[in-house]
């Protein structure tokens, strides 16, 4: 799997775990500013579901809608399957692992 590609998944449900976390603060002010449920869940179509799920369960947040218990783990798995099908898990280990003992110093 291409670098680039792990960052962008990093950064990405990154995003997601933050703006979740935020949203869930805003709720508890009156009269703020939310932010829209649309783009929470466009950042779970983006690849950033893991974080939209671990933000979902941290913050407990957005567990009522069933929009979000239903799109969120779906895009989720979709990303899986898009990721396990074009980068199989063995090469990606295989790939990364070296590099990882490198950094660490292993």
């Amino acid at each position: 799997m291409p670098i680039q590609l792990v960052f962008y998944l990093c950064i990405v449900n990154t995003m997601a775990l933050i703006l979740y976390g935020m949203d869930k603060y805003l709720s508890k002010r009156k009269g703020s500013q939310r932010i829209p449920e649309r783009t929470l869940l466009w950042l779970a179509r983006l690849g950033g579901g893991a974080g939209c799920l671990l933000g979902m369960l941290f913050f407990r947040h957005k567990t009522k809608h069933v929009r979000f218990k239903v799109l969120v783990p779906l895009w989720t798995v979709i990303w899986i399957v898009i990721i396990v099908l074009f980068f199989p898990p063995f090469a990606l280990l295989s790939q990364y692992l070296p590099r990882i003992a490198n950094i660490v110093g292993l």
